[in-house]
């Protein structure tokens, strides 16, 4: 880019090229070589590479790069719904629309910008949007890719209505691992848990750590604000860390669900988990000129580390 770290542009560090849809695709790099992309199309991230350009988010071999279907892989947008619900399409429509550059951000806390390139997205609802879902609203999205390498994701949902209007939220993240029933995840212990294999029914984790031998599908409640997701073979763990997202979705679909998803490679199971910050248990309600906040974070470290290290990183 020549860019030292010490005069590092992010707006310089942002490149935009379109796909074979035509629709844009921003390429976010930092001064040691980590990478992020973010599709137009849902606003959705669909590439994030390490300094070493190993991809840690998962996308399936079959799966469909075209509107108005949303990508199966990376980090898909669910706004304003998690789940099926009542007209709207399953996990709500802003993963299926087009969002455009946002030219009048928020500005950046000072030191924000060291290192760190970041896009900023904006979605507002359509007339046919307004049909289906009648209510005013902007969605800022800022992804940054910090210095270190960490994917950080922050939502803004304002609410530019005359009346209340409440959602549930997701960051339905695909993270790549090297085999699923080598993955833990701590952090999860103790807490209640709705089981979508059992009509959310509720139930309580007892397990010292989450591990996979089956399909899950759990929406954890009142979750910490620091999960990490073990891959023991490759000697990784992903670090996430969340604010304004009290829920945390765990999702494998397993051998025979595979086999049920057009988009989805039958064997591919193996290679993921969805480990998604989330807002679903108690949705979110905006009064007129309310605003909502939930911002994610990832990190991928080497993995002697365990959740024990969780609170005195300040990762």
């Amino acid at each position: 880019m020549g860019h030292s770290a010490a005069i590092w542009d992010y707006k310089a560090a942002m490149e935009i090229s379109k796909d074979w849809n035509g629709i844009d695709h921003v390429l976010l790099r930092n001064p040691q070589g980590a990478s992020a992309r973010i599709s137009l199309h849902g606003g959705q991230v669909i590439s994030w590479k390490n300094d070493q350009g190993e991809e840690l988010l998962f996308t399936s071999s079959k799966a469909i790069f075209k509107p108005p279907k949303a990508m199966r892989g990376g980090v898909p947008i669910c706004f304003p719904q998690f789940g099926n619900a009542g007209s709207l399409e399953q996990h709500g429509f802003a993963r299926n629309k087009l969002w455009a550059v946002d030219d009048d951000p928020p500005p950046l806390p000072p030191n924000d910008s060291v290192g760190k390139s970041l896009v900023d997205l904006l979605l507002k609802p359509s007339e046919e949007d307004l049909k289906f879902w009648p209510h005013s609203f902007e969605y800022r999205l800022r992804v940054s890719l910090a210095a270190s390498g960490n994917l950080i994701l922050i939502s803004r949902v304002r609410n530019i209505n005359g009346k209340p209007f409440s959602f549930s939220f997701a960051y339905h993240t695909y993270l790549s691992v090297s085999d699923i029933s080598e993955v833990r995840i701590e952090g999860l212990e103790t807490l209640d848990y709705l089981d979508n294999l059992h009509q959310r029914e509720r139930f309580t984790e007892q397990g010292d750590a989450l591990t996979f031998e089956t399909e899950v599908d759990r929406i954890y409640l009142n979750s910490p604000n620091a999960i990490a997701v073990l891959d023991h073979e490759r000697k990784r763990t992903y670090v996430i860390r969340k604010e304004g997202l009290p829920d945390i979705v765990v999702w494998n679909p397993w051998e025979k669900k595979s086999k049920s998803m057009v988009d989805f490679g039958d064997e591919e199971y193996k290679q993921m988990v969805c480990v998604d910050g989330a807002v679903i248990e108690k949705p979110i309600t905006l009064k007129p000129g309310e605003e909502w906040t939930g911002r994610l974070e990832i990190s991928a470290v080497p993995s002697s580390f365990c959740s024990e290290n969780l609170e005195n990183t300040g990762l």
